[in-house]
């Protein structure tokens, strides 16, 4: 158990099921979370935070922010330890991260901004773009943009807390909790989702990664050691993919950083782009539109964050096209299903390279593979996401009348979940040094990515999407 906390992912998932279980308390009339700070919707800056539990309605917004600062740092700092960090550098720099992260958050919040047309009135506006609060993860994400590439040396000295997987995977454990207590209301559906979720994955694994690998080989004239990284981080997920692959197949490690480095630029670009394409042809097929996003973006955290995007640019164009509203975290709930479901494949398919270079490519005498490295390379993030998901879900199945606290648990929750969420956007934009990659010369590697999302993966992910998602719409209240 120490060696799986010294990494970044096991630690996410002990900060997650660690929150999650504090959060549970307020089942049992216990309300240790409430004090966490929730944005609202603001004009005056006195309005823009407040904490999320009535029972701490008489503290002052900023009291709680400053408190679940101090938690998050206090909690992360632990985790600091554990990975063999600096504390002080890393104190400092999380700090910088977290303010800037959230004075993102806020901004995205402001009226003008985030206020759908059903909420100009009650704040006195006549007009609005209407992106919810979800706009404050765009802004985190140029922001980070504009630190990473125009103050570079800003950028650096936050190195030491620049770790958008740890807090992406944290996100992503707690949130299981919340999608679990929304399919306990539904559970057909999510069953539904869950199901045409695996079938997705399975066909774009057989699909994806035999066109990108062979392109890289046959057209782009790659070595297999850089090939086969190549096609995992394009075609399956990102820069664990390639990580993983670069491990099973023992690449040389600048093979999988530059595969790393390059996926992470190209998702940026799709987090920016995909999901207004979604809205604009998208809006009638909600759930269609968010398992592209799963299939189509490679990391996990442009992936989630593009799902969250595209939910809330949906909802508000559907609310003012037919004054239909749909029920939160369905999107998010499908977006986030495909994801796990390709991490859960990465051992899997890491495995099974490592069987082939061993036996087949790169044989060395006396040399076997255990199955044992299926769970090596298995990102352990996953089992914390079902776990949460599982425990909310089974309860709420089992005892309907605990939902109503159940909501109110997962929503002190998933004050986390934001910041954790917002501080992965400004930590994607940090790392995202344009000029740096262009000095390592990847032109021919960026090729193979632009003629394989281009060509092929945004297009067989948006039939498979169309396939298995077509005519499933989320639950909505309101008028059809």
């Amino acid at each position: 158990m120490k060696d799986w906390l010294e990494t970044e992912d096991g630690l996410a998932v002990g900060i997650g099921l660690g929150i999650f279980a504090l959060s549970l308390c307020a089942v049992a009339g216990l309300d240790l979370l409430g004090w966490g700070v929730t944005a609202n919707v603001w004009l005056e800056p006195a309005k823009a935070v407040a904490p999320v539990s009535k029972a701490y309605a008489g503290m002052s917004g900023w009291t709680s922010l400053v408190l679940t600062y101090l938690f998050t740092l206090a909690v992360l700092g632990a985790g600091a330890r554990m990975l063999g960090l600096d504390l002080k550098r890393f104190a400092l720099s999380y700090s910088a991260i977290f303010w800037l992260s959230y004075l993102c958050w806020l901004i995205g919040n402001y009226g003008y901004i985030a206020a759908t047309p059903d909420k100009r009135k009650g704040l006195g506006l006549a007009w609005s773009i209407g992106l919810t609060g979800e706009a404050g993860f765009l802004v985190a994400l140029v922001a980070g943009l504009l630190v990473g590439n125009l103050l570079p040396a800003a950028a650096a000295a936050m190195k030491e807390a620049v770790r958008p997987e740890l807090y992406i995977k944290t996100a992503i454990v707690i949130l299981g909790a919340s999608l679990g207590v929304q399919a306990a209301g539904a559970s057909g559906l999510a069953t539904a989702i869950m199901f045409r979720g695996f079938a997705a994955i399975v066909e774009a694994y057989l699909i994806y990664w035999a066109l990108v690998y062979l392109l890289a080989r046959t057209v782009f004239g790659f070595s297999r050691e850089w090939a086969a990284p190549l096609a995992s981080g394009i075609s399956i997920c990102g820069v664990s993919a390639a990580i993983a692959t670069g491990a099973a197949i023992r690449a040389r490690p600048i093979v999988p950083i530059m595969v790393s480095s390059l996926v992470v630029v190209f998702s940026v670009v799709e987090l920016l782009v995909l999901p207004f394409a979604a809205r604009t042809f998208l809006s009638g097929e909600p759930m269609v539109a968010a398992a592209w996003m799963g299939l189509a973006v490679k990391t996990d955290g442009a992936a989630i964050a593009s799902g969250a995007v595209t939910e809330a640019l949906i909802q508000g164009q559907v609310l003012a096209e037919s004054g239909t509203a749909f029920k939160e975290g369905w999107m998010l709930l499908t977006t986030t299903t495909v994801k796990v479901f390709i991490d859960v494949f990465i051992g899997v398919w890491a495995f099974v390279l490592a069987l082939i270079w061993v036996h087949a490519i790169d044989k060395r005498e006396g040399e076997t593979v255990k199955a044992a490295e299926i769970w090596q390379r298995f990102p352990k993030f996953v089992l914390g996401y079902l776990i949460t998901f599982l425990v909310a879900l089974g309860t709420g199945i089992l005892s309907p009348g605990s939902i109503a606290s159940l909501k109110v648990a997962t929503a002190e929750a998933n004050v986390f979940r934001v910041v954790f969420f917002v501080m992965t956007f400004f930590s994607i934009g940090l790392v995202s040094n344009f000029g740096k990659l262009r000095e390592e010369g990847i032109g021919r590697l960026a090729a193979v990515y632009v003629v394989s999302l281009f060509g092929f993966i945004l297009w067989i992910g948006l039939a498979i999407s169309w396939i298995f998602f077509h005519g499933v719409h989320p639950p909505s209240v309101g008028p059809a």
